[in-house]
């Protein structure tokens, strides 16, 4: 079974780790610094909801073949660029920043409706379950970049 914010449980699991959280962790791969991946979560689910305008740029990770294996199956690979609107947003205090990346994939798992997803930036339309298992696999991804 894939993980999701859909998911009670697996989500519960996720957020205790976003509050295991240090500021100051050392990432393990990558540029990003604790408080800036944060940012860079809260910036993606927003885009995911529409809070946050992104252009669509097409390419292979919009082949549906693709985006199914990257959202569900394969190893994500460590420093990949991503969207420039995923990181537009600049750290403010990290309290408030885990406060607000937590009530923001809260607000994604009350999110049912299939109009209110909006088009991710590499791979077009998603739907309500591929957001669900992307924003989860995503949020993973970089809490174990920094050890939770």
């Amino acid at each position: 079974m894939v993980n999701t914010i859909f998911d009670p449980t697996a989500r519960a699991a996720l957020l205790a780790r976003i509050d295991r959280l240090n500021a100051k962790a050392p990432a393990r791969w990558g540029n990003f610094t604790a408080p800036r991946m944060v940012s860079h979560l809260i910036a993606a689910i927003r885009i995911a909801l529409g809070d946050e305008p992104a252009k669509f740029r097409p390419g292979p990770l919009s082949s549906k073949l693709l985006r199914s294996l990257v959202i569900y199956v394969i190893p994500w690979p460590k420093g990949v660029k991503t969207a420039p609107e995923m990181l537009a947003r600049a750290p403010e205090s990290w309290t408030s920043d885990i406060s607000a990346l937590k009530a923001v994939i809260e607000r994604a798992a009350a999110t049912s409706s299939p109009d209110a997803w909006h088009t991710h930036p590499a791979f077009g339309a998603l739907s309500a379950r591929e957001w669900g298992a992307l924003i989860h696999r995503h949020v993973s991804h970089h809490l174990t970049q920094f050890g939770v």
